[in-house]
């Protein structure tokens, strides 16, 4: 693990509000700066004592379809793509004081957080930032999905997710690659949208969740394409599963060198690929203790 840039927080405090994708309920979060070393705290508002939760790997809760934080009382669904936002734009210190349960849907993007992010500015600290260089390969596989760390040649984080459903969905395969800048994300990414096919959707509602949320507010694809919509890109999906990607491997807690491939993979598969990262960091910590320790010695 070595050191690449400082450390960053917000110059000011912003606010997105909006409604949650499975509650329906209305939200407010609240993304405040923070000093040097205090990481991505997630706050609950509306709790006695205001329970707080580091995003972190270690309180990561397997859920269908999104990712969830859980530190005793205080527990936040659907981090995901506040979390890509904020690994993206790369602040790295901030408080996130939220008001309910689930974030909000928005329009199932990162966009309003990158928006608000960007209008707040950028603060340069003192602190170095931490990150984890792959230095060989590794792969974790779950029926027919794999997830996969390799050396990066260049120096640089690429991230990449290959989509390929069953042969009854109408998402046809697709697949976007990129190589991870608060530019790029802008421009590549944060305005991908979370999807679901036309029966899924009427799956989802049927049992009572989200039935608020229009086809405006979800991507929903049809035999036809997408109804009563638009794709912002032509391989959208494969966009924001990548979106996805980088804000759950985010929950490593370090800026990352190397190569991220997915290959069908979701949410559960990447939550283990961000604790494999955090442990490898840590291991390569405590190599560099005992290389240090060696020499003093020596």
């Amino acid at each position: 693990m070595t050191i690449s840039r400082n450390e960053h927080t917000i110059a000011a405090s912003c606010e997105i509000t909006g409604r949650g994708y499975w509650s329906g309920r209305n939200v407010r979060v609240c993304i405040e700066p923070a000093s040097a070393g205090t990481g991505i705290q997630l706050v609950r508002a509306d709790l006695p004592g205001m329970p707080e939760c580091p995003a972190s790997v270690d309180f990561r809760q397997n859920a269908a379809l999104r990712t969830n934080l859980v530190h005793g009382r205080a527990s936040f669904q659907m981090v995901e793509h506040l979390l890509a936002a904020l690994a993206a734009m790369e602040i790295d210190n901030c408080v996130v004081t939220v008001d309910g349960e689930e974030l909000p849907g928005l329009d199932g993007s990162s966009a309003a957080y990158v928006e608000a992010l960007r209008n707040a500015g950028l603060i340069v600290q003192a602190s170095a930032k931490k990150r984890l260089v792959v230095t060989e390969t590794t792969r974790i596989e779950d029926q027919g999905s794999w997830i996969e760390a390799s050396p990066s040649l260049d120096g640089r984080a690429y991230f990449e997710y290959r989509l390929s459903f069953d042969d009854s969905t109408p998402i046809l395969p697709q697949t976007f690659g990129f190589h991870l800048t608060p530019y790029q994300f802008i421009r590549e990414v944060s305005k991908a949208r979370t999807f679901v096919t036309e029966s899924q959707a009427a799956q989802i509602r049927s049992s009572g969740l989200a039935s608020h949320v229009t086809n405006q507010e979800l991507l929903v694809i049809g035999l036809n394409g997408p109804i009563d919509n638009t794709l912002h890109y032509a391989n959208e999906c494969a966009r924001h599963k990548t979106l996805d990607l980088i804000g759950d491997l985010a929950l490593a807690g370090l800026d990352l060198v190397g190569r991220f491939i997915s290959y069908r993979g979701g949410h559960n598969l990447n939550g283990k690929m961000a604790k494999r990262l955090a442990e490898m960091a840590k291991s390569q910590s405590q190599e560099l203790l005992e290389k240090t320790n060696w020499r003093r010695i020596a």
